[in-house]
């Protein structure tokens, strides 16, 4: 599931456009994340000129990233939600159930033990549903989405405080709440 090269050619495809579109709203240059956030609109193409902290914007973004601990009840709510798999390609990582204490062997040997329930039910959860499923010891989540999923001009929502580390290659990551990220894996717009 790592650079899903379809989805990031689609975004490529309709960015030109849209940017273009909102400078000639606008009226002005655009600073970066204003192009991507203009070009990742849950009507498409920019129709207004959006003032900060007044308007309310519905965004449309590329991926989800889940972290083991608050995927839990994301992933418990996206279970009631009725769909037979995520709209937008979505991943967790188990990593925070992992505590370092005594050296990686024995600190994933020991969360594999106290956590398996909770491992299992994620893993199970994310074959149902068409979700990339991360394993404990396959590495953080900050630096797996970092190499695996994060590129120029894409927009990531994630339940991870560390999701704006993909901003580190030109993406607009959010961190957001659990239930934020289920309303987009069940095709809903982010605002």
């Amino acid at each position: 599931m790592a650079y899903d090269i379809d989805m990031i050619k689609k975004v490529y495809n309709q960015i030109a456009e849209r940017v273009d579109k909102a400078r000639e709203i606008v009226g002005k240059p655009l600073t970066l994340s204003e192009k991507i956030l203009y070009a990742h609109l849950w009507d498409g193409e920019p129709t207004t000129a959006y003032k900060r902290a007044t308007d309310y914007v519905n965004f449309a973004p590329d991926r989800i990233a889940c972290q083991d601990a608050t995927a839990q009840m994301a992933l418990l709510q996206f279970m009631q939600a009725g769909k037979k798999k995520v709209e937008v390609p979505t991943t967790v990582h188990c990593d925070h159930l992992i505590q370092a204490k005594q050296g990686a062997a024995k600190d994933l040997q020991r969360a594999n033990e106290t956590s398996n329930e909770v491992f299992d039910f994620l893993e199970s959860v994310s074959n149902k549903y068409g979700i990339g499923f991360w394993k404990p010891g396959a590495g953080i989540i900050h630096q797996v989405v970092l190499e695996n999923y994060a590129f120029p001009g894409g927009m990531m929502i994630g339940t991870d405080s560390h999701t704006v580390n993909a901003g580190g290659l030109g993406m607009v990551a959010i961190g957001v709440g659990g239930a934020d990220a289920v309303d987009v894996m069940a095709g809903m717009p982010w605002s």
